[in-house]
């Protein structure tokens, strides 16, 4: 167990370190983007190079004091927030945000932790590749922090989660020594991937200051659609089909319900929606081609064949890159939206498709059985995530429903877990679910975690209280 550290470590850390490397945590800057908790630290540490965040870890390992690292502080489930317990070190990686290098011939990019997502992004075009990691925050979510949570976004059903798009990391261990395992190889069958045990961890088993990461051909052709469904049935249906008429082609697949789109109407009107009249359900669908064929006729050739099958009944077709943007702007928006309405409690989940069409009507009707709310389901229906995302009804605030607030949460959870689902899809655990992992996980690969854990950082500085519990 952690505990604060003394004025006197503190001026020892600051010693050791070139003068500006800390300063103290400004209001905020530490804070859950949804305006429930304020993190805390003794200092904010701000190191230039790997070598520094490793001098910063083995005297706080020495000590006995927390660190608690920093991306771009839009993680959702508290993992940066330490608002209890003694206060951490805070290690921003904001000054670690080179790129060290591009390799187009063999489609990799070599970036520090602390590199914004949307910087990689553009890296990489101007080499005419891709980096497909996308998600809303990308303009301030660093990746670090996007390894550190396994970031899944928008086109996960066409190029994984953020674990499959790294091949390889530098890592400063609990000890603080350093993991040098910034490789670009495919394969490398040398014991134990402790790569894919760094991605997801949160923190908790070491900081990652870079990482080499796959890219892709940048798609020559794209083009997106909206299409209205009758249900979620009809919308799974539709991936299916879509499979088996384009193919790999398919870079999204997103459902957004009716009432995401009320809430923009209600809160955003100057985002122009696809429909004349609002759909209870619809689906935005991405295509990328980079061979033959236009993605305009072979997203008209699917809404054809789907309207002929009666499973959409209006859609339109982007005609130009503007057009598409402005699509994506409806789905981008949705979650901006929700804040302005203020949710009771938000979830990501996953569930097997084909259990999803159940999935939600029943936990509705569960919810509804609480008290007078709205849920807005939307999400990555390609890859069976959905934040489903309970609000107060119209003219309501959700202080009205903090009574019921804990209950909402479990019920959606309780109902995920039946239907063999994960309470945590791609947000990560956190300090908001650590309760939750303890619920409905899986004994045996808690007790395994927990050994990991023991092992690795025996004296339980890394991310104190995020993921699993801390001992007393």
């Amino acid at each position: 167990m952690t505990h604060a550290p003394t004025p006197d470590f503190l001026a020892q850390l600051t010693a050791a370190l070139p003068e500006g490397t800390f300063r103290p945590r400004q209001a905020g800057e530490l804070d859950d983007p949804r305006g429930r908790h304020e993190g805390r630290a003794a200092l904010v540490a701000r190191p230039r190079t790997v070598e520094q965040v490793a001098t910063i870890v083995r005297m706080c390992n020495a000590e006995g004091v927390g660190v608690v690292p920093l991306g771009g502080g839009t993680g959702l489930v508290l993992g940066q927030v330490a608002y209890d317990g003694p206060e951490p070190i805070a290690i921003s990686l904001e000054r670690m945000s080179a790129v060290r290098g591009v390799y187009p011939t063999e489609n990799v990019i070599v970036v520090e932790a602390g590199a914004i997502l949307a910087n990689v992004q553009a890296a990489a075009e101007a080499e005419d590749r891709l980096f497909p990691l996308s998600l809303a925050a990308e303009g301030a979510c660093r990746i670090g922090g996007n390894l550190g949570t396994n970031a899944g976004g928008l086109n996960v059903l066409r190029y994984g989660n953020a674990r499959d798009l790294c091949l390889g990391l530098e890592v400063v261990m609990p000890s603080g020594e350093i993991w040098h395992g910034l490789k670009r190889l495919r394969k490398d069958n040398t014991g134990y991937d402790l790569k894919n045990l760094m991605i997801g961890s949160e923190g908790t088993l070491g900081i990652i200051t870079a990482a080499a990461l796959r890219l892709y051909p940048r798609p020559k052709q794209e083009a997106a659609a909206f299409m209205a469904v009758t249900d979620p049935q009809a919308a799974l249906d539709l991936l299916s089909l879509a499979r088996d008429m384009i193919g790999e082609g398919i870079s999204a697949f997103e459902l957004i319900s009716g009432v995401g789109l009320d809430f923009l109407t209600e809160t955003l009107p100057e985002v122009r929606q696809p429909f004349a009249e609002r759909p209870e359900w619809c689906v935005l669908i991405d295509l990328g081609l980079s061979g033959q064929g236009e993605p305009q006729e072979a997203l008209g050739a699917l809404f054809e064949a789907a309207y002929d099958a009666g499973l959409v009944s209006d859609g339109v077709i982007s005609s130009s890159a503007a057009q598409r943007a402005e699509f994506w702007a409806v789905r981008e928006r949705i979650p901006e939206g929700n804040k302005r309405i203020g949710s009771i409690s938000s979830h990501d989940i996953s569930v097997p498709l084909s259990r999803i069409p159940a999935f939600i009507p029943d936990g509705i009707a569960r919810l509804k059985a609480l008290g007078d709310i709205r849920v807005n389901c939307f999400g990555h229906l390609g890859d069976g995530n959905l934040h489903y995302n309970v609000f107060p009804a119209k003219g309501q605030t959700r202080e009205a429903y903090e009574s019921i607030r804990a209950q909402v949460k479990k019920t959606v959870h309780d109902l995920v877990y039946e239907y063999d689902g994960s309470v945590s899809a791609e947000h990560g655990v956190g300090r908001l679910k650590v309760e939750d992992l303890e619920r409905y996980q899986d004994p045996v690969k808690l007790a395994a975690m927990r050994a990991i854990k023991d092992v690795l950082d025996p004296n339980g500085i890394m991310n104190p209280g995020a993921v699993l519990r801390v001992r007393d």
